[in-house]
């Protein structure tokens, strides 16, 4: 492959260069070569501009920089064509910059095609143009991706600018109803809103700072400019830089309604607007005090937090807790396209970004794709121990036990089933879900005991609350023996419920309450080698 990124993704797109847009006169003037994490300053004179490399010359000698690491700032920093695509790819930084370009790269691979990324001058661009047998073959198609916020996700999608849109964040009513009254047509169904991974956002903090962990209603005080220094958190006597990210921006909008939730809070004037992720692990790496927040992909050295919520849970940004959609901070990542006017070209980009062929890359890029995983149960986890909680009553404490003693034989896999209150109705992500798990199940042996788990909130009297439990994973049994279409014959089935019991997140707020309104698919441990 001739595509030549960084892990994250941070790469400036290279279009070709117009060597007559450099007079010969301003080449041994002075230019900067940045980076947008901060590893690459470099200022010399610009020699010039070759196979996608910035030559300048030093004290050191000359240096031969490739462009898709920094942009370039000065007069004499070349000039560059306007970028034209067969296919424009417009939203989210954290998909654009941190997922895309890894993406592109595999999609390539993947029709055996070679990917070529040119730049166009500008920092939030990235061209790639394939061309088929490995490079020997013609042009097969160029894409431009265009990463700045999600909100561009939508407004480019309606104005007709770009063909896939990539939000951080779910489209809203009146998005989607903006775009619907224009022609293009039901935008959250399945042939027009995809799920592309999912992702945790990590509050970060430099790696000399003390803190270890801060709760959930800390991090809200913090942003809302209540606690102003560290000492107030067991740190050091020093005020706290607070950084976030600028309206607009996906990221933001997570962030906030997770942090203040129903107490519609604001943050506070005196934070930092960063433009970026890349920007914000940068600024908190090069400040002892200052506190941000990025996607799980764009950590960069920072110091990820832990983070408790208000029922003493404590919630680390791994992988499963993101699969399973149990953090706190955790999102979803989305591709978007209109259905009226998409073409091939792109409904085929996204059924491999969509599809398990693609996970790989997306794993690549730092990103948590749609994959199952498994996870022990162990006796001595906290899940365990919370269902030896002696203080309940002896009904309660009954179904505890009878839980206890099931779960110790079944791994448990990160495929999640969620509801609305009192629906039965699943989510948006299930359709997704069911089709994994039927592939992953169809590679078991025949005999592999699966045991389909459904829970509820807290709201109601406990024994309904079992039933309703129950009727939830005996539905998701029935659909999705029935999607598999025979696939899983192999596979025994069995479903339990064991209502309110178990939570995996508090159930005083709305958001808790639907995390615990699930149903989880369990594997004999003995049969299950992931």
């Amino acid at each position: 492959m001739a595509l030549n990124l960084t892990k994250n993704g941070a790469a400036l797109a290279l279009i070709t260069f117009a060597a007559s847009a450099v007079p010969m006169s301003v080449l041994a003037d002075e230019i900067t070569l940045k980076s947008a994490d901060g590893t690459v300053n470099l200022v010399g004179e610009f020699v010039e501009f070759t196979d996608n490399n910035y030559v300048i010359r030093t004290g050191l000698g000359d240096l031969r920089i490739a462009a898709s690491r920094v942009r370039c700032e000065g007069d004499a920093c070349p000039s560059f064509e306007t970028a034209t695509a067969d296919i424009h790819i417009a939203g989210s930084d954290t998909v654009g910059l941190g997922m895309m370009p890894l993406l592109l790269s595999g999609y390539a691979a993947h029709l055996e095609a070679e990917a070529t990324v040119v730049a166009t001058g500008n920092d939030q661009d990235i061209l790639v143009n394939f061309v088929s047998e490995g490079g020997f073959g013609d042009e097969i198609g160029s894409y431009l991706v265009s990463a700045t916020g999600s909100n561009d996700a939508f407004a480019t999608l309606l104005d007709g600018t770009s063909q896939i849109g990539m939000s951080s964040r779910r489209i809203t009513p009146p998005e989607a109803r903006a775009l619907r009254d224009s022609g293009a047509g039901n935008m959250v169904s399945p042939g027009q809103e995809h799920i592309l991974a999912v992702d945790s956002l990590v509050v970060i903090l430099h790696p000399n700072n003390p803190v270890q962990e801060i709760t959930t209603a800390q991090l809200a005080d913090i942003y809302a400019g209540n606690i102003t220094n560290w000492s107030e958190l067991g740190g050091n006597n020093a005020p706290i830089t607070l950084m976030s990210h600028i309206d607009g921006s996906g990221t933001r909008s997570t962030f906030d309604e997770r942090i203040f939730g129903e107490t519609n809070g604001a943050v506070a004037a005196s934070a930092i607007a960063v433009d970026g992720s890349n920007e914000m692990a940068a600024a908190v790496n090069n400040d002892e005090n200052a506190i941000g927040y990025v996607g799980y992909a764009f950590q960069r050295g920072a110091k990820a937090v832990t983070l408790v919520n208000e029922c003493g849970i404590s919630m680390t940004p791994d992988a499963f807790s993101a699969k399973t959609e149990e953090y706190a901070l955790q999102r979803r990542l989305y591709l978007y396209n209109r259905g009226d006017a998409v073409d091939d070209t792109a409904l085929n980009l996204i059924n491999y970004a969509i599809s398990s062929d693609a996970d790989g890359v997306i794993a690549k890029s730092g990103f948590i794709d749609l994959g199952v995983q498994a996870r022990a149960q162990s006796l001595d986890g906290d899940r365990a121990r919370s269902l030896l909680d002696p203080s309940v009553d002896a009904f309660e404490g009954g179904v505890m036990r009878e839980m206890l003693g099931q779960m110790v034989d079944y791994d448990r896999l990160s495929t999640t089933f969620r509801f609305g209150t009192g629906s039965s109705r699943l989510d948006e992500r299930s359709r997704v879900d069911m089709a994994r798990l039927t592939d992953y199940l169809e590679a078991k042996p025949e005999g592999t005991k699966v045991m389909i788990v459904g829970f509820t909130d807290s709201l109601g009297a406990f024994e309904s609350n079992r039933s309703l439990s129950v009727g939830r994973a005996e539905q998701v049994m029935q659909e999705l023996v029935a999607q598999a279409d025979g696939r899983l014959t192999g596979i025994d089935f069995a479903a339990a419920g064991y209502g309110e019991i178990a939570p995996t997140a508090c159930n005083t707020a709305e958001d808790g309450r639907a995390i615990n309104r699930r149903v989880e698919v369990w594997i004999e441990a003995s049969n299950d080698d992931a």
